[in-house]
């Protein structure tokens, strides 16, 4: 035993890494408008523990039994943060401080691995917290609203989501119909778009969502460019949140409703008991549904129309992106970026707007069908002046 305390006093003193310690492959830094995110690539799952100092201000991430790698860099300044600095620590730990150019806010959580990416360490400053924030909603909207709509792009920073045989990533091609949907959504009478992202970063699928119900959004796109082992499969398709999806949803709001923003419509849970909160989710669950099959067909006609469309019918999967409880939500699949042919296609601004066109397209056919009561397209509906069928002036001769 005597041998076994000394043998493992040199390894402390000599800092020689233990067996099991957790490697730091890579530290990557991605600035947006709304902040910074730093990214610590890990060989596996790792506990850590974030502190927040002033005189001068900076993040200090301490992560235990962790060591960085031979090739890991230190990143370049990027946002908030002036300079990283790295160094293993007596204990064994490693210690990242991030020194900021003003004080911010900061959180911290550990990414899983999926089929792309092993576990990652992952510190938000300032985007992902004005995120979180308390949600106020508008009770009192005015009279002739225009309608909101959340454009997400998928993917973005560190993700790049699928990559075509030529080089064509995912995250440039969704980035890119999304500014181009955008623009359509904003010469659009009485609509307005929000993007969820609108440079190369990261944004957590979650705060995609809050993001687009901070805006009290009237339906959430999102933007895919799909991939699959089979080069020769391509064509559209739309998706909406499948009956599974929406009951585990339904189930982690009634188990957290205390801490839960209201629903749009400013309908609260937090003082509901079990039952009514229940009937409240399910009620605005349901028509939020209803509504996403329907806006998700009339989008699916349309890229029908400019295109291959792979699955003829709207499909249902329980992406993250989709549970929002209360806003109706699509996600389009515009291509399969794995199709050598799709690929090349999705590569040219030609495309790209044409897609964007149809996705508009479908949501202004969906919204003119039944318009919101109290939104400018409910008056131009009404008063029969849709601008595509408003008769031209003519001039009077006068």
């Amino acid at each position: 035993m005597q041998l076994l305390r000394i043998a493992i006093l040199a390894l402390a003193i000599v800092g020689v890494v233990p067996a099991r310690a957790v490697e730091v492959r890579s530290v990557r830094l991605w600035a947006s408008p709304e902040g910074t995110q730093v990214v610590l690539e890990l060989s596996g799952s790792a506990k850590h523990s974030l502190l927040m100092l002033k005189n001068p201000d900076r993040v200090v991430l301490d992560v235990p039994a962790a060591h960085l790698s031979a090739t890991a860099q230190k990143p370049p300044a990027a946002g908030v943060v002036k300079e990283v600095r790295m160094a293993r620590r007596p204990g064994g730990e490693l210690r990242v401080v991030l020194d900021l150019t003003r004080p911010i806010r900061a959180k911290s959580f550990l990414a899983t691995p999926n089929d792309r990416y092993g576990y990652r360490l992952v510190v938000d400053l300032g985007g992902a917290v004005a995120a979180d924030a308390p949600i106020k909603a508008e009770h009192a909207r005015p009279e002739a609203r225009d309608l909101i709509i959340a454009i997400d792009a998928g993917h973005g920073g560190e993700d790049p989501g699928a990559i075509g045989m030529h080089g064509t990533r995912e995250k440039d091609v969704t980035l890119a119909i999304a500014r181009a949907l955008e623009r359509y959504v904003d010469a659009e009478p009485g609509m307005r778009a929000v993007l969820t992202r609108n440079g190369d970063y990261f944004v957590p699928l979650r705060d995609r969502m809050r993001r687009a119900r901070a805006q009290q959004a009237d339906l959430f796109v999102s933007i895919h460019a799909d991939s699959i082992r089979d080069r020769a499969v391509d064509g559209s398709s739309v998706y909406i949140l499948s009956q599974r999806g929406a009951t585990s949803e339904a189930a982690r709001w009634l188990a957290e409703r205390e801490n839960a923003a209201d629903l749009i419509g400013g309908v609260s849970l937090e003082d509901k008991g079990n039952l009514l909160a229940s009937v409240l989710l399910n009620l605005s669950q349901t028509a939020s549904l209803s509504a996403s099959e329907t806006a998700a067909e009339h989008v699916l006609h349309q890229l029908n129309l400019v295109g291959e469309v792979r699955k003829p019918l709207v499909q249902q999967a329980g992406f993250m992106v989709l549970k929002s409880p209360d806003i109706p939500s699509m996600l389009v699949e515009t291509a399969y970026i794995s199709n050598p042919a799709e690929e090349q296609r999705l590569r040219g601004v030609a495309h790209q707007a044409k897609l964007a066109a149809a996705i508009h397209q479908g949501l202004k056919e969906y919204f003119y069908s039944d318009p919101p009561a109290g939104s400018r397209i409910a008056q131009i509906a009404a008063g029969a002046a849709r601008p595509e069928l408003a008769a031209p002036e003519h001039d009077s001769g006068g």
